[in-house]
């Protein structure tokens, strides 16, 4: 019970990510001028106190909400709605149940309640999940040290605690930060409630005395009453449907009759007594109320308040609360969903509104009583008859969904906001938290209304002149709008009517006041058609002209389509890259680059590089420049004429003109800076262009590379490597070509083997060529060889070669001549004869006339063929 904020000394709450969350950053709010004082302080509080702490870096963050209290102080809420939530698992610890609450205080005749203060506050959180839990403020970033409202799993974390830290008690029961405790005598009571504030006082927690009730003989809890003789509906929860006053309008009875289509679904018996009010809507008929009325009136009213219709609170099922509000005041129900899709009411709400809350645009009063239920409950979805998103910020200690309900399905609330207990006008408690931050700017309107040049009085009574606002200002204070044709000032009335306030019998939408169209105007006024009106006056100031912002962008129009390559180019400088400057040159149709490194920007050495470009590929028909002075120049121009170039140049400061230039020395300029690592600035050009130009592009026909729409073929890059060898196609025409060839040029086979002797060619000298021996070392392709020449390898074609035949050391022309025996060849004597044939001496010499027989070879020679020419045939 001691001042000050509490610690849990036992545990610490952790928050858990789902899988591949990322974090979220949001900045921050603005906040207005009049209320930074008060958030800054409250920043400066919770900071003291350790809630938060100043952090200078975060991947998470949340804006926060600032509220104003009853005492006039800030509340200030974070808003993780915007991204943590849905980053966060949730915590799936049960909350007990009424059965489980009232089971525990079965035979209680003495209660206690004891309240936590700011109880989830008094939890802290662990390290890392303190990085998760950042708000971003006017103040800078700061981070939460303890567990804070709007994290989706605060709730089962606090109940988890209080479940621990209670457990094994007597008597106790306990609902997230609300402790119920009961006795049979009062020392029970006692004993069990010292035994409580052990627990707390062990767990570091403190309490909030103003809102806890010691030795009571009856309590409200969970919508019942609660004393020795058990428990009872709380007679509050059917209060507004049994001071439900009768109708004095068809549009009331009609509201009613709602009332009765909605939760006949659960009682049919209703439908069988609405029909003397069913009469008094028909068409054409007086209203007139009597006693059959009456006794129907009254009848359905008993029903509704039976427990046929209302059902008990149960945790476990989901809250709905639905809201709506009439020209009179809010009705509300808080109703489960069963899981069959059915509903059931647990509470009825209703409040008369005051004169300056009927004064509300129905937006605001939509919102009053969407706050006006919610603040019964925790952890709802809500319907609202009206599109309130904006409210989601303001309610962010609940948790919900807000969806849309036409107001004619809205029937159980409808009738609760138009048949109201006029003696229920006085605020609640809950309402002045709203009603004071509703009320803010409709003062902040009422005092800057007293300053206008045009007073308050007078826009009143111009208004109550003027036939339109004054139809506008009727039905803003009835709520029934006429009906009006499409395109009417009335029909731009209808459409925003929602937005409308009453201001010092002033018509406000928003916070802009609508006035007469014959009466002078400010920035604060609001007429049919002033966007019209002021944009027809701004057109028309020079001044307003002269510093306007730039004029909505024209419709895109893109240069024609080219149809063949070099029909447009584009050229532009890039640079300084490393001391160089590089004229970058693209065709339109293909998007073929050529890029040349040049020291000067000159109108000399633009014309050479390009020069050079037109020499190798032909002049373009258009070429396509900036504004730069080497394209300007006259020398440019006179070039260009020469060579039948049409010169075309983007205007000035538009280099989007020049586009295809432009993104292709942006393209340039990051792959140089990323092929830094390859080697020097040339190289890392030269691999860039080559992946450049064979890289299949989407803005090419047919989606092909630059290279093959520029040169008709890809190019050939070390990526071809990986692909399987392919046949040559068309083989067999290439055979038939190289038969044609060998026969016409009188072609024969000349192959060589290793290590074959042969002549090669030497034509080093350039006036003489010989042949000098060497030795085939290894065959290269069909017809080139590597031969070995002394010490050094010639690479030399087969035509370029001649067989070489080394002479043998010895010769036995054994194997080529035959030699006859000049003594076979003479004739034998014949022993008949007798004659005496001299017999020679040694140094007998035969005479010089005796004529020696001669040697002849015995081969076949082959006869003498003449020599025929044959002019088509080559030799080499």
């Amino acid at each position: 019970m001691k001042p000050g904020l509490g610690k849990c000394t036992k545990t610490k709450a952790t928050l858990t990510l789902k899988p591949n969350a990322r974090p979220i950053f949001r900045k921050a709010r603005p906040v207005t001028y009049s209320a930074l004082p008060m958030v800054s302080t409250e920043i400066e509080r919770l900071n003291q106190t350790g809630v938060i702490s100043p952090v200078d870096h975060s991947e998470w963050a949340a804006p926060v909400v600032a509220v104003k209290k009853k005492n006039g102080s800030i509340r200030l809420c974070a808003d993780f709605s915007t991204g943590l939530n849905d980053a966060i698992e949730s915590n799936n610890h049960p909350l007990p149940t009424s059965d489980d609450i009232f089971a525990k205080l079965n035979g209680g005749n003495f209660f206690t309640q004891i309240d936590l203060a700011e109880a989830h506050l008094q939890v802290e959180m662990d390290p890392d999940s303190q990085k998760l839990l950042v708000i971003n403020t006017h103040l800078g970033l700061f981070t939460y040290n303890r567990l804070p409202f709007g994290v989706k799993s605060a709730p089962g974390i606090f109940q988890q605690i209080m479940d621990t830290m209670l457990n094994g008690l007597e008597g106790v029961s306990t609902y997230l930060d609300d402790i119920i405790i009961c006795g049979s005598t009062i020392e029970e009571h006692n004993e069990r409630v010292f035994k409580v504030f052990g627990r707390i006082q062990e767990y570091g927690f403190r309490i909030k005395m103003e809102k806890c009730s010691f030795l009571m003989e009856e309590i409200k809890f969970l919508g019942f009453i609660i004393n020795k003789q058990g428990r009872r509906p709380d007679p509050e929860k059917v209060l507004h449907i049994k001071n439900m006053p009768e109708p004095t309008n068809v549009s009331q009875v009609k509201s009613f009759l709602g009332l009765i289509q909605f939760y006949g679904q659960f009682v049919k018996q209703l439908f069988g007594l609405r029909q003397p009010l069913d009469n008094l809507t028909a068409k054409d008929t007086d209203f007139k109320w009597t006693l059959e009325c009456q006794k129907s009136f009254d009848t359905i009213k008993e029903i509704l308040q039976s427990d046929l219709l209302l059902t008990h609170y149960n945790p476990n099922l989901p809250i709905i609360v639905a809201a709506d509000a009439s020209q009179y005041g809010i009705g509300a129900t808080i109703s489960h969903r069963f899981p069959d899709g059915t509903e059931k009411t647990i509470y009825h709400i209703s409040k008369t509104l005051s004169k300056t809350q009927r004064n509300y645009s129905q937006i605001e009063k939509e919102g009053f009583g969407l706050i006006t239920a919610v603040t019964k409950e925790k952890g709802v979805p809500v319907y609202t008859a009206n599109r309130l998103q904006r409210w989601a910020t303001i309610l962010l200690n609940y948790d919900f969904d807000i969806e849309y309900i036409n107001t004619k399905d809205f029937g159980q609330v409808d009738a609760l906001s138009r048949l109201i207990d006029e003696q229920n006008a006085e605020k609640a408690p809950e309402d002045f938290v709203i009603a004071q931050v509703e009320l803010d700017p409709v003062d902040q309107l009422s005092q800057n209304l007293s300053f206008l040049p045009i007073t308050a009085k007078t826009i009143s009574f111009q208004t109550g002149k003027d036939t339109l606002l004054t139809d506008v200002l009727n039905s803003l204070k009835s709520g029934n709008w006429p009906k009006s044709e499409k395109g009417t000032e009335m029909w731009t009335m209808c459409n925003r009517k929602d937005e409308f306030s009453i201001v010092n019998d002033c018509i406000v939408l928003g916070e802009r006041v609508v006035i007469p169209t014959n009466e002078n105007v400010g920035s604060y006024v609001y007429w049919p058609g002033i966007d019209k009106d002021i944009e027809k006056v701004v057109k028309s100031c020079d001044e307003c002209a002269s510093a306007a912002k730039n004029p909505v962008k024209n419709l895109l129009y893109s240069w024609p389509i080219p149809k063949k390559p070099f029909e447009r180019v584009h050229v532009d400088f890039a640079g300084p890259v490393d001391g160089m400057y590089y004229l970058v040159f693209v065709d339109s149709f293909s998007k073929w680059p050529e890029v040349y490194a040049t020291t000067s920007t000159t109108t000399a050495a633009t014309i050479k590089i390009l020069a050079k470009v037109f020499g190798q590929f032909g002049n373009p028909e258009t070429l396509v420049s900036d504004n730069g002075p080497q394209f300007t120049s006259q020398t440019f121009q006179e070039f260009t004429a020469a060579n039948g170039i049409t010169h075309v140049r983007s205007p000035p400061y538009h280099p989007q003109s020049n586009g295809q230039a432009e993104r292709f020395v942006d393209t340039l300029k990051r792959a140089l800076c990323r092929l830094r690592g390859e080697g020097n600035t040339e190289t890392a050009l030269q691999t860039f262009l080559q992946v450049y130009r064979s890289t299949p592009c989407a803005s090419v026909p047919n989606n092909q590379s630059p290279a093959e729409a520029f040169i008709g073929r890809k190019m050939r890059t070390v990526l071809n490597l990986l692909l399987p060898h392919k046949p040559t196609p068309n083989l067999e025409r290439n055979l038939a070509m190289e038969t044609q060839f060998n026969v016409h040029h009188g072609a024969r086979d000349r192959s060589f083997a290793i290590n074959d002797q042969v002549y090669v060619i030497d034509r080093r000298s350039p006036n003489s060529s010989k042949w000098v021996s060497g030795v085939i070392e290894r065959k290269l392709g069909q017809t080139v060889y590597k031969v070995r020449v002394g010490s050094q390898r010639w690479t030399r074609h087969a035509n370029q070669l001649r067989q070489r035949t080394s002479p043998p050391s010895h010769y036995d022309w054994s194997d080529f001549l035959e030699i006859e025996d000049p003594a076979e060849e003479m004739p034998k004597p014949d022993k008949a004869d007798t004659t005496t044939i001299p017999v020679l001496s040694p140094s007998t010499s035969i005479p010089p006339t005796t004529p020696v027989p001669l040697s002849r070879s015995t081969r076949n020679i082959k006869p003498v063929q003449p020599f025929q020419i044959q002019p088509k045939q080559k030799r080499y």
